[in-house]
């Protein structure tokens, strides 16, 4: 199936070299798509859209009710086509048509939340000046043309949450998908036409990051660019943006700890929960998420017991393709992807990690065709923190296990990481609880729970998570400037000058 997936000036198109490429499916790695390959010359043909569109106030002009509006009828939109865009999500990125149903149902929560934010403020800030001819006020204001580069792991979703608040905030944009997952971008990019929003507003170009994202980053005509993806890549986007003192977010995924302490397993339900929420913070879309819970940290009197426990289910997990009933977990994106989990299996092994379940790939089966990108779900006992394996994001299903014995001991361990966006504490204690929850130097904390967010709180990391936050009032805050308006009611000569 050949599809048109550049979108600029509210037209489809192919790349303006006519080069594509093929999008292959991770559960057989067969190609079941082809796509525009566009370059650095269609990257501009879409900024040079969006600053007309812009500059032009065909949406930043429009009222914010009008904006609210349209985000409705986009989260309308995705509940009507829900089936279709989960199956389109489960092709391109491997996971189960459940995740890709809830992604679906996240994507509509994030529009219907940015219409309504966006909805609850005045007419600005009013600011005291001490005086009652001066009337001061505070507006905000959008950033302007936005470049958007989103992940192949989540690719609806993480779109969501830029586009969103981009247009709630008045902002035109270029979107630019990664290049392995880009269907379901151009498919709300088409949603977004249909609800309404005028030519030229939302522009969508697939293609390398090398080429399409990079010019985006160093154009001249942007104002802001959104990344989500590596720590590597994070810092290029940064580099390219520097030299026009762009407005950059970034959100570079983590290495994110779980910590378990014996009291939360006293109980067979407590001890049940424990190890159900580990398997689920780890192999969640085969560990392909940047805030999975892939270091547990757990208290050595209960360690051989839970880790027993825990890769008995580990492999009783049923791979598959995600389209096929009951499969619980899909393939890895890419070959590329597989390849790197296995040389991080290999190291770990190689520096004394103990293996308790996984460490292969599977053989063929019905629901696993040959030639499938499927690893095992992976669990390493005995790791210390030298191990590539424990400092490193792997991005693939593979959990290390660290112990402790005291807690200072196992917030030490928590935040002995360069990266800080996520981490869950898990105790019977509610006053270790907040305790814990407190020091851990990580952007979303858990307490007995891993995993869930809301698109009313605020979404990022500390250290080399990245800069900035997605979700939240400071998603929105992110696609805005403020601006100062000082106005002198009684103005009068100020005589500092004697001539």
């Amino acid at each position: 199936m050949t599809r048109t997936t550049i979108h600029v000036d509210g037209t489809w198109r192919g790349a303006l070299s006519g080069e594509t490429r093929d999008i292959l499916d991770p559960a057989d790695g067969q190609p079941f798509a082809v796509v525009a390959e566009g370059g650095a010359a269609d990257a501009d043909a879409a900024v040079a859209s969006a600053r007309a569109a812009f500059d032009s106030g065909v949406w930043r002009g429009t009222a914010v009710s009008e904006r609210s509006a349209l985000l409705r009828r986009v989260a309308d939109l995705l509940v009507r086509d829900r089936e279709e865009l989960a199956l389109l999500e489960s092709r391109d990125a491997g996971k189960t048509l459940e995740e890709g149903r809830i992604d679906v149902d996240c994507v509509a929560d994030a529009f219907r939340y940015f219409a309504d934010l966006v909805l609850t403020e005045g007419a600005g800030r009013v600011v005291d000046a001490g005086s009652d001819t001066v009337h001061s006020v505070v507006v905000h204001e959008p950033v302007g043309v936005c470049a958007l580069i989103t992940p192949w792991n989540y690719p609806l979703l993480q779109a969501s949450w830029k586009i969103a608040p981009a247009l709630a905030a008045g902002n035109t944009f270029v979107v630019k998908p990664s290049e392995i997952t880009p269907l379901s971008t151009a498919a709300l990019i088409a949603l977004l036409s249909e609800a309404g929003l005028p030519a030229g507003v939302a522009n969508v170009v697939t293609g390398p990051g090398h080429t399409v994202g990079a010019r985006l980053c160093e154009h001249p005509d942007v104002d802001l660019v959104s990344f989500t993806g590596g720590l590597t890549s994070g810092v290029k986007v940064a580099q390219a943006a520097a030299p026009g003192v762009k407005k950059v977010a970034l959100e570079l995924g983590g290495k994110n700890p779980n910590v378990v302490f014996a009291d939360s397993c006293d109980t067979a339900a407590g001890f049940d929960t424990a190890v159900d929420q580990a398997l689920n913070a780890a192999f969640i879309h085969s560990g392909q998420v940047c805030s999975a819970g892939s270091r547990l940290i757990i208290e050595e009197s209960v360690r051989e017991r839970f880790v027993a426990e825990l890769s008995r289910r580990a492999r009783r997990i049923r791979l598959g393709r995600g389209t096929e009933k009951d499969v619980e977990c899909g393939p890895l994106v890419s070959l590329a992807q597989l390849e790197r989990t296995e040389e991080y299996v290999a190291s770990a092994l190689g520096e004394g990690a103990v293996l308790r379940s996984g460490g292969a790939r599977p053989e063929p089966s019905k629901t696993r065709p040959a030639g499938g990108w499927f690893y095992e779900p992976t669990v390493l006992d005995r790791c210390h923190r030298r191990m590539r394996v424990v400092r490193e994001e792997v991005f693939g299903p593979v959990l290390t296990v660290e112990t402790f014995r005291t807690e200072d001991e196992a917030v030490a361990l928590a935040n002995d990481t360069e990266y800080g966006l996520a981490g869950a504490v898990w105790t019977a204690d509610a006053a270790r609880a907040r305790r814990v929850a407190g020091r851990l130097r990580h952007g979303t904390v858990w307490i007995n729970d891993f995993h869930p967010y809301l698109p009313q709180a605020e979404w990022g990391g500390f250290g080399k998570s990245g800069i900035g936050r997605e979700l939240g009032p400071s998603g929105l805050a992110e696609y805005r400037e403020a601006k100062h308006i000082y106005q002198n009611l009684a103005p009068r000569p100020v005589r500092w000058f004697s001539g």
